[in-house]
């Protein structure tokens, strides 16, 4: 039992450093780019773009898979409808007031969030 404990936090943890490296291309190629907005779909497809310090987007959406040349029928089929989002939140790149990441968040996710 501990093993397969241990074998889905392993697994996590490289999610978690695709997850990271794709953010930092992402912001690599978004010079207006303030942070990423990151949005886990429950088929494990994840919507990525880049926000301006406006709350307007600094990047084009990007859709991917972990692990998979493309991303799930699902996804094709609904381009990775809001009802099934799991999470979403802004991985932030620049130092912010809380103020100003609360009305990023607001204009771009419908909610308060600060991390």
């Amino acid at each position: 039992m501990a093993k397969n404990t241990n074998k889905r936090k392993k697994t996590v943890q490289k999610t978690e450093k695709r997850e990271l490296a794709m953010i930092e291309g992402i912001l690599e190629g978004s010079p207006d780019g303030i942070g990423v907005v990151v949005v886990r779909l429950d088929c494990g497809c994840r919507k990525m773009a880049a926000v301006a310090k406006d709350g307007e987007p600094a990047s084009k959406i990007i859709m991917y898979r972990d692990m998979a040349n493309s991303i799930c029928d699902k996804c094709k089929e609904d381009n990775g409808a809001f009802m099934r989002v799991t999470e979403s939140f802004i991985h932030w790149s620049e130092e912010l007031s809380d103020e100003d990441k609360k009305m990023i968040s607001l204009k771009v996710l419908g909610h308060q969030e600060i991390h």
